[in-house]
């Protein structure tokens, strides 16, 4: 970490690259983080810009639209401290033009450090300053962010993640979890808690980005009578479901029942079955109504500590920690 701002110094400019289509959070989030950093060490530490990839108004992904202070090659020489550059629901598909891309290539490298927030880190990614990088995106996009640049080292579940001089946050929300942790750097961990705490935000959120996510969860593939057994799992997660079980259902043998489920639906019939126990369990913890003992029970785990221990490898916390997400006051 390095050394808290001695307060004395001039302010740093935090630049945010913002393409048309751009969500509006992943703009808005960290800048209001930064802002209130400034007010708490009472001073400008942070000179905040936002920048067009192209002249005009940036119209966001709501419809709102975001008045920039400059454009892409046409702002007057300021260096950039911290250059991060915002996601687009559809940045996956979109091209940047050659002049955005240059910027980005030449800019990049000269500031203290660089990154995105969401699915910023394809426009990164299409730069090429992402080559042999750990990163992060929106869990939806990490495994697409992957396949595309195999050079990438793509982490589904971080919140946000540094690799020297590059940051890079997951999902929408995550920028302010990513401006916090910049601040922290910068100013210490006085301030970034003073600055989470007026923003009614986690200093340190709990878990990873996977605990928000639905890819995964047990959906029914295969031919029909595999379908049937696994629409049956899903409506009775707490059956006896061993293989012999399934197989009668199908009205195969076991050892047929096994080998063509692995090689049709892509996991072993008992990957499956715990795999559907804990989109059920999810359901129940989401209701706030059930303790993690009950929805043990309820959904067919032999007790509470093997619901937690699969529950926290498929969505990276514990059921206590998910629950209290849904708490109701």
């Amino acid at each position: 970490m390095q050394k808290p701002n001695n307060f004395k110094s001039p302010p740093r400019t935090v630049a945010i690259l913002a393409v048309p289509g751009i969500q509006l959070l992943d703009v808005s989030g960290p800048l209001d983080v930064f802002a209130e950093a400034n007010a708490q060490a009472g001073r400008e530490v942070y000179r905040l810009r936002v920048i067009a990839a192209v002249p005009g108004d940036i119209r966001s992904s709501s419809g709102a639209r975001l008045v920039p202070d400059g454009v892409v090659g046409q702002m007057r020489s300021e260096p950039i401290d911290t250059l991060l550059i915002a996601g687009s629901p559809n940045a996956a598909q979109v091209r940047l033009n050659d002049t955005v891309v240059n910027w980005l290539r030449r800019v990049a490298p000269t500031a203290r450090r660089y990154g995105s927030v969401c699915t910023g880190a394809f426009f990164l990614a299409a730069a090429g300053l992402l080559d042999g990088k750990r990163v992060t995106t929106h869990w939806a996009l990490a495994g697409e962010l992957a396949q595309a640049y195999p050079s990438i080292d793509v982490d589904a579940d971080a919140i946000h993640v540094r690799d020297g001089k590059l940051r890079t946050a997951a999902g929408v929300t995550a920028g302010l979890d990513l401006a916090l942790a910049l601040v922290e750097e910068d100013l210490g961990r006085d301030i970034a808690k003073r600055v989470a705490s007026q923003l009614v935000m986690f200093f340190k959120r709990p878990g990873g980005q996977l605990q928000f996510s639905r890819k995964g969860e047990a959906a029914p593939s295969g031919r029909s009578a595999l379908q049937q057994v696994q629409r049956f799992i899903a409506a009775h997660p707490a059956d006896d479901h061993s293989v012999d079980n399934l197989a009668a259902r199908a009205g195969l043998s076991p050892r047929h029942f096994a080998r063509l489920f692995r090689n049709e639906v892509g996991m072993t019939p008992a990957a499956w079955v715990e795999t559907a126990r804990v989109s059920a369990a999810r359901r129940l913890l989401e209701s706030g109504r059930n303790a993690p003992k009950q929805v043990a029970v309820q959904c067919g785990f032999a007790n509470a500590d093997t619901l937690r221990r699969s529950f926290a490898k498929h969505v990276g916390v514990t059921p206590a920690e998910y629950r209290r997400r849904y708490e109701r006051a």
